[in-house]
């Protein structure tokens, strides 16, 4: 009566302390450059070292510049940077630098080397890390105090969440993505629907999905207030992991997928709570709001006042009046100065494919600004083999270099004040691409055809 979550959290426990948390082991750490100076700190403080350095990987990726990998001009952007490459180095950790070939998100290339591996549990010092779980593993985000808690002892003392499994069965309509699932999801569950749960995906609308398309629906698990996301792995699992850097190799690769393959919820295993969704009912959507729940079907209007619970009438009002939208408003068609495509949510190689099939043999319009980020090196050098870079630069596109770039206003990537974007990352809070920046969440499929049209547009009328 197993669920998928139960059977990797039992396989890790060391001990449970009565009356208090469980001390899990973790299989892997990822560090950025954010998160992590203070935790190093604690270990000279306590006189320790990493416990097992050969299970921690570190990168920077939020300060890095898009247009050039030399230098950092932000002072306190270079200082993390450069603290995270010194801490490496003292604690013998493997780290990835700027500007090198193994380098880009840490949720992007985590996967993408077979770092990340089924029925693993992975943490690192940054919400998104649920990313992770698409490859059946267990993985969360965790505090700076907790980051030197496995630094120091590859332990993590955590309750067990509750569990909750959202089923989706149907097959998508054309022009729909995973991006929309979690964007559908959000506004049906709100951004605290999943709070204290491990929500596993199930269902055949998950089951058809890629490897890129699951990376993006368990990146999004965070912003429904997860611990985590989580996905059976199967045949498409292995197929994507099979071959790369870290995955396992000859023998130990067939006694890995037949341990994998034992990796999924019994049939008669019961959940905290279930939800169950019909891909039919999914089409593209957008964002309105300052929270990934605030979102709409491209076709739909912004509701109008009388259909908001009063109690939840202000921060509505609130969040239309940051965004300079209004009430019953239909956003389809209406103007945008900025696109973005990249971000650990969509900087994949598949979503790059998805955003050329969209642009080819059109133009960006003039009045855009685009910035296309590869979420890896290793994606870019992909886009390149695969002459997508040809088709971009034909339609009046720039490929740039591997960063976080505009999902956050930590590097030069920054929307300015007012300035109206639609992105495919995962967060529209409030200054979150830049101070007084307003933000549209959105699919790569739809942020292309809004970019050649300049406006919010429907990529099923392309």
């Amino acid at each position: 009566m197993n669920t998928l979550f139960d059977k990797i959290w039992d396989a890790h426990v060391v001990q449970n302390i009565e009356d208090g948390p469980t001390q899990l082991y973790i299989d892997r750490l990822y560090l950025h450059e954010v998160t992590t100076p203070q935790a190093f700190d604690t270990l000279r403080d306590k006189g320790i070292g990493v416990f097992r350095p050969e299970r921690v990987f570190g990168m920077p990726d939020h300060n890095t510049p898009s247009d050039q990998q030399k230098t950092i001009t932000d002072p306190i952007g270079r200082k993390q940077v450069e603290t995270l490459a010194a801490n490496c180095r003292e604690f013998g950790i493997t780290h990835f630098p700027m500007g090198s070939r193994d380098n880009g998100i840490i949720h992007v290339v985590g996967p993408e080397k077979a770092l990340s591996l089924p029925g693993m549990t992975i943490v690192c010092g940054d919400s998104h890390t649920s990313t992770h779980g698409a490859v059946g593993a267990l993985a969360m985000g965790i505090g700076t105090s907790e980051v030197a808690e496995v630094l120091a002892s590859q332990c993590l003392l955590q309750p067990k969440p509750k569990s909750m499994r959202i089923t989706i069965e149907g097959e998508l309509a054309d022009g729909v993505t995973a991006k929309d699932i979690a964007l559908y999801i959000m506004s049906k569950m709100t951004t605290s629907g999943a709070t204290g749960y491990v929500v596993e995906y199930a269902g055949s609308t998950i089951r058809d999905l890629s490897m890129e398309g699951r990376l993006t629906l368990s990146n999004l698990s965070i912003e429904m207030g997860s611990r985590a996301g989580i996905i059976a792995p199967d045949a498409t699992t292995f197929a994507y992991l099979k071959g790369r850097e870290y995955a396992p190799k000859g023998k130990a690769w067939d006694e890995a997928v037949a341990y994998w393959r034992t990796l999924k919820s019994d049939d008669d295993a019961v959940f905290d709570k279930e939800v169950t969704y019909r891909a039919e009912d999914i089409k593209p959507r957008i964002t309105y709001g300052t929270n990934p729940g605030a979102g709409i079907a491209i076709d739909e209007c912004i509701p109008a006042l009388g259909e908001i619970a009063e109690s939840d009438r202000p921060q509505f009002l609130f969040m239309l009046d940051y965004m300079q939208f209004k009430p019953g408003e239909k956003l389809e068609g209406h103007p945008i100065d900025y696109c973005f495509l990249g971000a650990c949510t969509n900087g994949r190689i598949e979503d790059f494919r998805a955003f050329a099939l969209m642009v080819k043999g059109r133009r960006k319009a003039e009045n855009v600004t685009a910035w296309l980020v590869p979420g890896s090196w290793a994606v870019r050098r992909q886009i390149i083999e695969e002459g997508i870079d040809k088709i971009l630069a034909d339609a009046g596109f720039e490929l740039r270099l591997p960063s976080c770039s505009a999902c956050l206003a930590m590097n030069p990537d920054k929307i300015p004040a007012g300035k109206l974007a639609i992105s495919t990352s995962n967060r529209n809070f409030v200054g979150r691409q830049g101070p007084g920046a307003r933000t549209v969440l959105a699919s790569p499929l739809v942020v292309a055809a809004s970019a050649i049209t300049g406006k919010i547009t429907d990529p099923r009328k392309m």
